[in-house]
């Protein structure tokens, strides 16, 4: 495996860490506060080609590979674990756009979200429907050169800030299962789309919450693949994004081991700094040997990906394994840093609320660990 990166690609990831640094580093708490995400700082990422650089030029991407792309949305997460979102969608759902939508309608919206001008959010969840996605509800009924859709979409990301999404819509009967699902690109102002938002442990600047459907119609035109196969198209999409989750949640980690490693230094305690306490430092050293793995591990997928080589279990390693790595390291960092990290002053608590989320979002430890079980009993099959 060859991990160098070229100049033009250095550059880009360099140009990331500045900007995560002065632009979206100090304003982390702020946007909790606040439950959004700032639209300039969107059209900033797009202008700067942050935002899907791996999609095709004619899409408004750079064309770069997906290992670069991971490395990019890891620069960003470092500054702000939410903010990054907007990079997670936009790769997800942009290449299923760019694959499956036709082509004059995916060069206009593509082009739109990689510019930062509109964000895009992916509805598969329903109340009924979380780890057993293919028992959606949601009807999508065809009428004319219109689809007609009823139901309620929950605890979808960017619910209440995205512009248009991805929609998982039954066209089929129930009894066809997965077979009878289709994707849809839906503008999510259309009459008869209405939102409401949750009250959130963290992650609240990404704006989780429900989307009903109301009789909004569709164009037929705006179907994602052929009808009734979305679900089996589309969601091989999330081997991409289960990778780029990974490195998302070992950003944050980095952050705060970076942090930690200073701070025992300096901090002192019966007369010298902690750092020469091993109980400070092999928790530490621990942590680091972990970060290491599965940061290499995410790596390594997204590099499978690049080669055309299989990576559905890496994939969902990466999914089950990250954020809860993620939280221990912040959870020992937040230890390290005493009655201090306990407070509000310091992030340790925030980014600890704001990547437990992703323990369930995009499926669970327990869905991956079946995903895995399934390939690896498929490889090693007698």
């Amino acid at each position: 495996m060859e991990f160098s990166l070229s100049e033009d690609q250095q550059a880009l990831i360099d140009a990331a860490d500045r900007f995560a640094t002065q632009r979206l580093k100090p304003g982390y708490r702020a946007r909790e506060h606040a439950g959004r995400i700032e639209r300039e700082l969107a059209r900033e990422m797009g202008q700067l080609g942050f935002i899907a650089p791996e999609l095709p030029v004619d899409f408004g991407g750079s064309g770069l590979d997906r290992l670069s792309s991971g490395l990019l949305l890891e620069s960003i997460a470092r500054g702000d674990f939410n903010v990054a979102y907007v990079n997670l969608l936009a790769s997800l759902c942009g290449q299923i756009v760019a694959q499956y939508g036709r082509s004059s309608m995916a060069r206009e919206w593509l082009r739109a979200v990689t510019a930062g001008e509109k964000l895009i959010a992916i509805a598969l969840t329903e109340p009924h429907a979380g780890s057993d996605a293919a028992r959606i509800r949601l009807r999508a009924q065809r009428k004319g050169d219109h689809f007609v859709l009823n139901g309620e979409k929950a605890s979808i990301s960017m619910a209440t800030q995205a512009d248009v999404a991805v929609v998982f819509a039954r066209t089929g009967s129930e009894s066809e299962g997965a077979r009878g699902i289709s994707a849809f690109l839906v503008p999510l102002d259309l009459p008869g789309i209405s939102r409401s938002a949750f009250d959130d442990v963290g992650t609240r600047p990404v704006g989780r919450g429900a989307i009903f459907f109301d009789g909004a119609h569709v164009p037929a035109d705006m179907m994602l693949g052929d009808e009734g196969q979305g679900f089996v198209q589309v969601m091989q999409g999330f081997d991409f994004s289960r990778a780029l989750i990974g490195l998302q949640c070992m950003a944050v980690a980095r952050v705060s081991l970076d942090e930690t490693w200073r701070y025992v230094q300096e901090r002192e305690a019966f007369g010298r700094p902690i750092a020469e306490f091993q109980g400070v430092t092999f928790p530490l050293a621990e942590a680091e040997t972990q970060y290491e793995a599965c940061r290499w591990l995410c790596l390594r997928t997204l590099w499978l990906k690049d080669q055309e080589l299989p990576h559905t279990a890496e994939a969902a390693m990466c999914k089950w394994w990250a954020p809860k790595l993620a939280c221990e390291i912040i959870q020992q960092c937040l230890i390290a840093h005493g009655h201090g990290g306990y407070s509000n002053d310091l992030p340790f608590g925030q980014r600890y609320r704001d990547v437990l989320g992703l323990q369930i979002g995009d499926g669970t430890a327990n869905i991956m660990k079946m995903i895995i079980s399934r390939q690896m009993l498929a490889r090693h099959r007698p």
